[in-house]
């Protein structure tokens, strides 16, 4: 039979201590000098287990019910509500506790990150890792106890939540070594060590051969110029499709050999901040097809400017309509966001170009330990020289596909 107030109000001391009990494995400890303690009995790990919940009257049986319940939600997500009690304690108390340094850590990243993602790392650390690592010293973590609590979340089937743990867990423990509470990095050795994470990403060609027979099929493109045209630049510059659709004559300097442009603030908070102006350094052969095309488009506000809406530029869907013309399925195939994972796959893989560079190139924001973004021009002048690389990359991938017995140079390999 449930508890209420007036029960729990008028319990009498006797001459042992003795159990008022109310529901789901909450009760009150009556003890003999008159005090009352409320405890929770659950089971862990096939073992029974007690909660403190706090003194009557400081906590209310309403309170109680309130701890009782989130505790169980713990368990239920295989959480010891004890080991996270100490947790919570830790984060109060232990400077270089890894439970402090990572709160410390959130609280620098918080402001970079769009409101659902700041609730998803937070709710990651407090569920997930936080009660098994966070009343731990953070020096003193191994790369065996990150695994087991990783293995933990892996092994109730989300593997992502796992592998989304492990990059916080290297951010976390980078800003400890930055700030100089450690030296340690046991995230270094978990490479490789958890099941594969299940790709979820938009269909691209990543087979360079493969690219380069879409090359031919995009200069055999026999349908509008302007479309030829945006498909052409859509491989050497990989913007978002968005972006390339809206590119204005305004924003671009040809003989300076860029585009500069200002990310809508719609595009989460991964890219570069809202109001920081991208820098796309344009090859010789993005400007050459730009300068073909200007005599067309020119006395228009937009690069591609639609032929069915005075003063518009050309509809979202225009990239990937022409693709399924050129006999692709852009659900499976290759899409207009592919270019995107195309050229960060080939730059980073093939070529081997740093992954900073190809970073700022997508318009990400790229960040150091401290939560800082880079400065938008950061790597220009080498960002530059790899834009031409890939440029000549592309073309020598394009001129393999259409004389497969012709051996190209090596064009675009990093250094």
């Amino acid at each position: 039979m449930a508890l209420t107030d007036t029960k729990v109000k008028n319990a009498k001391p006797a001459e042992k201590d003795y159990k008022l009990y109310d529901e789901r494995g909450l009760f009150v400890l009556v003890k003999v000098n008159g005090a009352k303690y409320w405890r929770l009995k659950y089971m862990k790990d096939g073992k029974e287990k007690l909660l403190a919940l706090g003194v009557y009257p400081e906590i209310t049986l309403k309170d109680a019910r309130d701890l009782r319940d989130r505790a169980r939600t713990q368990v239920a997500k295989g959480i010891d509500p004890n080991e996270a009690k100490r947790a919570s304690k830790a984060t109060q108390n232990g400077i270089d506790s890894f439970a402090a340094i990572a709160r410390e850590w959130y609280e620098k990243q918080l402001p970079t990150w769009a409101p659902a993602t700041a609730k998803k790392r937070l709710a990651l650390l407090e569920n997930d890792l936080f009660p098994w690592m966070g009343n731990r010293q953070i020096d003193e973590l191994t790369s065996r106890d990150l695994l087991t609590g990783l293995q933990r979340i892996e092994n109730r089937g989300a593997k992502d939540t796992a592998h989304n743990a492990r990059q916080v867990l290297s951010q976390i423990f980078r800003y400890a070594r930055v700030t100089q509470r450690t030296t340690n990095d046991p995230v270094q050795d978990l490479k490789g060590a958890l099941a594969p994470k299940l790709a979820k990403h938009r269909p691209a060609i990543t087979d360079p051969a493969e690219l380069g027979r879409m090359l031919v099929k995009i200069e055999q493109y026999n349908g509008s110029y302007i479309v030829r045209a945006l498909l052409a630049l859509c491989p050497l510059l990989f913007q978002r499709p968005g972006e390339m659709i809206a590119m204005q004559w305004s924003d671009l300097d040809l003989e300076a050999g860029e585009w500069r442009y200002t990310p809508p603030k719609t595009i989460k908070k991964t890219t570069c901040p809202d109001g920081t102006p991208h820098t796309v350094p344009l090859s010789k052969q993005a400007i050459g097809i730009l300068r073909e095309l200007h005599p067309l488009t020119g006395q228009s506000p937009f690069v591609f400017s639609s032929q069915r809406r005075q003063g518009k530029h050309a509809s979202e869907g225009t990239i990937n309509k022409a693709l399924q013309i050129m006999g692709y399925d852009t659900s499976k195939d290759h899409c207009a966001h592919g270019f995107r994972s195309t050229a960060r796959t080939i730059l980073d893989e093939v070529l081997g170009f740093r992954v900073e560079w190809i970073e700022h190139q997508l318009a990400h924001a790229v960040r150091d330990a401290l939560g800082r973004a880079y400065n938008r021009t950061t790597h220009l002048p080498q960002r530059k020289e790899m834009m031409q690389k890939w440029a000549d990359y592309l073309d020598g991938l394009r001129l393999q596909a259409q004389s497969p017995n012709v051996i190209t140079a090596n064009f675009g390999r990093a250094g």
